[in-house]
């Protein structure tokens, strides 16, 4: 069984690796949306395969740590594309969740990245 938590936080960026006449470019912020998936067994005693909670508890430094931040100030965020977005939340949540299978990240409501861990 898969469950989601889902979170968002409001950001700046822009890309450094992209043409200057580029619009991501120029300094610009999204509210993003980031679901994480945890798959697991389902406890028979508990009725879960974790506590929302406990998803809650290990994301919310991670999401006070980008809400209202420039990502390229954060380290490891340098270029902070969707994609490499969503490779560093993995980073910091896979040791801590167990049964992580994936992070989604929406910049947009019709733009975003799912990342599963492989590259």
């Amino acid at each position: 069984m898969e469950i989601f938590k889902e979170f968002t936080f409001e950001a700046a960026h822009h890309l450094p690796n992209v043409p200057p006449t580029h619009p991501c470019a120029r300094v610009h912020g999204h509210s993003f949306t980031l679901r994480v998936w945890v798959r697991g067994p389902l406890d028979r005693k508990a009725g879960w395969v974790v506590d929302f909670a406990d998803i809650i508890e290990r994301a919310a430094p991670m999401i006070a740590e980008l809400d209202h931040h420039d990502l390229n100030e954060i380290p490891g965020l340098e270029n902070p594309t969707t994609e490499l977005l969503a490779r560093w939340v993995w980073k910091r949540l896979k040791s801590q969740l167990p049964g992580l299978s994936r992070i989604e990240i929406r910049e947009t409501a019709t733009t975003g990245c799912v990342y599963d861990g492989s590259d």
